[in-house]
């Protein structure tokens, strides 16, 4: 469990903070190049990550001076980093440091030798990851540079917080016209689930696809998935603004049968495509709770689908 003396979230919570970002296997971006840039001129070293802890894996979001885009978890040094959310870990020396000496970046061609990371916590206390440099010679910061860091996971925080603000405000769009749309339809019912369907891994696909043709495919996805759809009771399926991600919204007592629909064209475009779309739903609690709540819920049930496919994955 990862937990800091002060804040004590449990790891789903803390997975959960984090997936709600929307962050991990996102596409790169400057801003998050330019945190990583002047990480490294500050501090002086040839090694800058902006690294998020996602279930059994350190992902990087931006990186300098590394290769690789990711490491499992167990071998990350950021992974002991946050469990202390409002301190920064220094390590003069990895290799002295039983904790470290006998970690993959150290004793692998990286040859790291110093670390210094700064956690990323959410307003609600949930240590996310962090800003770290990696030296592959011994040393200690300065107070200028431990200042210098700390400000730089500030405002890495600044980044997510709008990224997340812009994605609950793409989705409460969404959602009040779907709402509004079913209201205006005759044989509406009052009582509506919402899924969400999201694509898994999204940076690794475009990679491997490139963009355009992983927006055929999604298109496509997006199609089969309209065709399942009551259009009488108002039921809509709508692509989030600048994701791989679905948010239907289901009307009816009866939900339950086009949610199952949407679950199996969900396998079968999974099975053909080689790509991973998750998918988890929420049923309104009466028919005058608010969407955005349902969708909040949907929401946490996505990310426990999401660690319940990782471990089904790792039991096969």
């Amino acid at each position: 469990m990862t937990q800091s003396n002060t804040h004590a979230l449990d790891e789903a919570s803390r997975q959960h903070a984090l997936d709600r970002y929307r962050i991990v296997d996102s596409l790169p971006e400057a801003a998050y190049q330019d945190i990583v840039q002047v990480a490294a001129t500050v501090c002086g070293t040839p090694i800058a990550l902006v690294s998020l802890l996602d279930r059994d894996r350190q992902w990087f979001k931006a990186k300098l001076g590394l290769d690789a885009s990711q490491t499992t978890r167990d071998a990350a040094v950021c992974d002991f980093a946050i469990r202390h959310p409002d301190q920064l870990l220094e390590i003069p020396d990895l290799r002295q440091d039983p904790r470290f000496a006998d970690f993959p970046v150290v004793t692998g061609e990286v040859a790291a030798r110093f670390y210094a990371g700064i956690p990323l916590v959410t307003p609600e206390g949930a240590p996310i990851g962090t800003v770290c440099v990696v030296d592959q010679q011994p040393r200690v910061l300065t107070p200028e540079q431990r200042e210098a860091m700390h400000a730089l996971g500030r405002t890495t925080m600044r980044l997510l917080q709008a990224r997340e603000r812009e994605h609950a405000q793409n989705v409460d769009d969404l959602l009040g016209q779907a709402q509004s749309a079913g209201a205006s339809t005759p044989s509406h019912a009052p009582v509506y689930s919402v899924a969400i369907l999201e694509l898994q891994g999204l940076a690794a696909a475009v990679e491997k696809r490139g963009e355009r043709v992983l927006e055929k495919e999604l298109h496509a996805l997006e199609l089969v998935l309209q065709a399942l759809l009551d259009r009488d009771r108002g039921d809509s399926v709508d692509r989030v603004t600048g994701s791989a991600e679905f948010v239907a919204v289901l009307h009816g007592q009866d939900s339950q049968d086009r949610q199952q629909a949407l679950a199996r064209a969900l396998a079968d475009f999974n099975q053909r495509s080689g790509l991973q779309v998750l998918m988890a739903a929420a049923t309104a609690e009466s028919g005058h709770e608010a969407a955005t709540q349902v969708f909040l819920r949907a929401d946490a049930a996505l990310s426990a689908a999401k660690t319940a496919a990782l471990a089904s994955a790792a039991a096969a």
